[in-house]
């Protein structure tokens, strides 16, 4: 059984894929690793440990803190709080792990483990490799004055918000907005980091229970934030996902500004600041053709990597690149953060609409987004996906009708056993159809 995926563990809350008794068992061989791998000898290492709103999360983080304290590790827990929070705060109190409880914007019955290592960056995959092998293994377990103690950090919430509000050199006064907070971990500082930025702040889904994250509401489901932005006459809305690593945004008409726009207005925003290292942004393999077209006719190179934020972060570090992210709303900002953070994401378009004195439609208009059509065809044979001479030649054929107006992608799925069918055009009609032949080759070629 293989547990972490592309972004630690994530599965059904107390199936046989993510139960206590596994998550136990991930924390006491992480801090088995944790300790051998220590510069800090003879010193008690340190383990900041967050999660989400969910139900599910309560049990988890228990077995997690108990895991990690059973084998000496000094736990301080910080409650719901975003998962960048948690990156943030392993980097600046010098804690040697950091764990959230948490399965992003996935339905409330998933949950899920990310592990952070010092500095706060996500574990490599290798390291996650080696905490998998070694789970259940035997060990001599510490006793009396060696056992972790597990505390409370009462400061954290506080230190978070003063980080990101570090970040906003232009107060936010005058401006309205609308926030979504997907029942999830943003429901609090969320809100509370716009209002002390200066902005009017109108929270909607910001009371969670343990059961409604993400559901109908937050960056997945966007109808609400719409209908309120137009009513509450705002000049735009943030939309979060569950764990708030994400920011999609709505315009005063109610219209979505997805990552590629926000990355186009801020990639712009950065260049003129001098901020944009290299002259350069790090998008995926999903990033739409318009913000590629975008960002050409603004002076600004693209590189792509594979989908996952993990990717498109080894690729700035490589190249020492300021900014990167994803269409999902993803988005990496280095001067602030070495991980996605939705609400610094959402401050830093706030400050590009204060800047310009410029509506978000205005400054969203430079990007002319191209329909882009997915289809998942599932219960496919992915592994021949690279090997099938009639899906290469039908690729071909769709890139030749296309020609520079569009482009294709086929890609396995990394967690199921689905081939993802992306297809943009200058018309939508033209990518469904395209999309929708190619659909239909690869179930033919590869259907089980």
């Amino acid at each position: 059984m293989t547990l972490f995926g592309t972004d630690g563990i994530r599965a059904l809350a107390n199936s046989e894929n993510l139960t206590a008794e596994i998550a136990v068992d991930v924390a006491v061989a992480a801090a088995h690793i944790l300790v051998e791998s220590s510069s800090n000898k003879g010193k008690r290492p340190r383990a900041i440990i967050g999660q989400d709103s969910r139900a599910s999360g309560e049990f988890l983080e228990a077995a997690v803190s108990a895991g990690l304290a059973s084998a000496g590790i000094d736990v301080y827990r910080v409650g719901v709080l975003p998962t960048p929070a948690i990156a943030y705060l392993v980097g600046e109190s010098g804690a040697d792990l950091g764990v959230m409880i948490s399965a992003s914007h996935n339905p409330m019955p998933d949950n899920g483990i990310k592990l952070f290592s010092r500095g706060g960056g996500k574990l490599d995959d290798a390291i996650e490799a080696a905490i998998e092998k070694r789970m259940g293994e035997p060990w001599t377990r510490p006793t009396g004055r060696d056992v972790g103690r597990i505390t409370f950090d009462e400061t954290a919430s506080e230190r978070y918000v003063s980080h990101l509000l570090a970040s906003v050199s232009t107060p936010l006064a005058g401006l309205k907005i609308v926030v979504d907070c997907a029942n999830g971990a943003s429901s609090v500082v969320g809100p509370l980091a716009y209002q002390k930025a200066g902005a009017t702040v109108v929270a909607i889904h910001h009371a969670p229970d343990g059961w409604n994250i993400n559901d109908n509401c937050g960056s997945t489901h966007l109808e609400n934030l719409q209908a309120r932005v137009v009513k509450e006459g705002a000049d735009f809305g943030i939309a979060h996902d569950g764990d708030a690593d994400r920011c999609l945004a709505v315009d005063a008409q109610g219209n979505v500004i997805d990552g590629d726009a926000i990355m186009t207005i801020l990639g712009r925003g950065f260049k003129e600041r001098g901020a944009l290292n290299s002259n350069t942004i790090v998008g995926t393999v999903m990033s739409n053709l318009g913000f590629m077209h975008a960002m050409k006719e603004a002076g600004i190179d693209v590189i792509t990597t594979a989908v996952g934020d993990r990717y498109v972060l080894e690729k700035m570090l490589e190249g020492d690149f300021s900014l990167g992210g994803e269409q999902s709303g993803h988005l990496i900002m280095r001067e602030f953060a070495n991980t996605g953070d939705g609400i610094l994401t959402a401050l830093q378009l706030a400050q590009e609409v204060v800047r310009t004195k410029k509506s978000l439609a205005d400054l969203a208009s430079t990007m002319k987004r191209f329909p882009q059509v997915l289809i998942n065809v599932p219960n496919v044979a992915k592994e021949k996906l690279s090997s099938s001479q009639a899906i290469a030649d039908a690729v071909a054929q769709a890139e030749s009708t296309l020609g520079s107006e569009g482009r294709v992608l086929l890609r396995a799925s990394g967690t199921e056993p689905l081939i993802r069918v992306m297809v943009e055009a200058s018309s939508d009609n033209l990518a469904q159809e395209i999309a929708a032949s190619l659909a239909a080759t690869v179930k033919a070629e590869l259907g089980n």
